[in-house]
């Protein structure tokens, strides 16, 4: 489906920047229905919810190491902090149409670039951790730099994740299981689908080192839609292997002492929704009605 045909029918409305859209009330039905289904879907699993904001600590996502490979997805919030003087000075420039960047100063905090980045450091705030790890629930809206007319490459969206972390071997059927998962649910939503090896974007040259790392070792798995413009494919759903990384950062251990091991998986929910109306036309009352049946609609 086009671009033109989702906005046309005002599932999502420009709201005056590159990749920023509002919602209608029927592309947020659709949210809400993928998010009860992919909780309905782990409700046995005994998850612990979380819930942070859309910003965190920039100090956080630094150790985290996210500018280290991402800088240029990375947002940071900058606030004016200035006195009266400082102040006629910016409406001075407010006046004459002129760049007012340096009027505002980091405020230590940055944009959540994936709902999981926060759960780390809280976690490990915890102490050590169970004998048999853990398992979190959260879901935020994210952001990440990336200006586009793709209405499936949005620079802020939201994503419903799970973060296991704990022994090596729980935390790989952890990925397992909702690699197949996903799957069932695609099948359940008439989504044809396909899961393939992935990297993330990491900058520079020497992230292509990175990337082929990534690739080779399977750490990032990744749910292929018709999500994109006209039916591009389009990820939509990435389970990702994190090794001992977070746990090193973080100082997240087992008992004994030895580093837990941590994974996530994440709906990327706009994207998902977009597959939806792609492959089922942009009334979802006229959808079919095994699918309108898993969704609740």
């Amino acid at each position: 489906m086009s671009r033109e045909a989702i906005l046309h029918a005002g599932l999502l409305v420009p709201a005056g920047a590159s990749g920023i859209y509002a919602r209608s009330a029927g592309f947020e039905a659709v949210i809400d229905a993928l998010t009860r289904l992919i909780l309905e879907e782990a409700a046995g699993d005994g998850a612990e919810r979380l819930r942070f904001p859309p910003v965190m600590s920039q100090a956080h996502l630094e150790r985290n190491g996210y500018f280290s490979v991402f800088p240029h997805l990375a947002g940071c919030v900058h606030c004016f902090m200035g006195d009266e003087a400082d102040h006629r000075r910016l409406v001075g420039k407010l006046v004459c149409e002129e760049d007012t960047a340096s009027e505002f100063s980091p405020s230590g905090v940055a944009l959540v670039p994936a709902a999981c980045y926060p759960v780390y450091p809280a976690i490990a705030a915890r102490g050590p951790l169970p004998e048999t790890g853990l398992l979190i629930e959260v879901a935020s809206y994210c952001f990440r730099h990336e200006p586009s007319d793709d209405l499936a490459r949005q620079q802020t969206f939201r994503m419903q994740e799970f973060v296991r972390i704990g022994p090596a071997e729980a935390v790989a059927g952890f990925r397992r299981m909702w690699l197949d998962r996903a799957v069932s649910l695609c099948a359940r939503l008439d989504l044809p689908a396909r899961l393939e090896a992935a990297n993330d974007p990491f900058f520079g040259s020497g992230g292509q080192h990175l990337a082929q790392q990534q690739r080779e070792s399977a750490a990032k798995i990744e749910l292929i839609l018709a999500a994109g413009p006209d039916g591009e494919d389009r990820s939509c759903f990435s389970c990702n292997a994190h090794g001992e990384h977070f746990a090193a950062i973080w100082g997240l251990r087992l008992p004994g002492g030895r580093l837990a091991h941590t994974a996530c998986i994440g709906f990327g929910l706009e994207r998902f929704a977009l597959a939806l109306f792609t492959r089922h036309g942009t009334q979802h009352a006229a959808w079919p009605g095994a699918v309108r049946e898993a969704l609740g609609l």
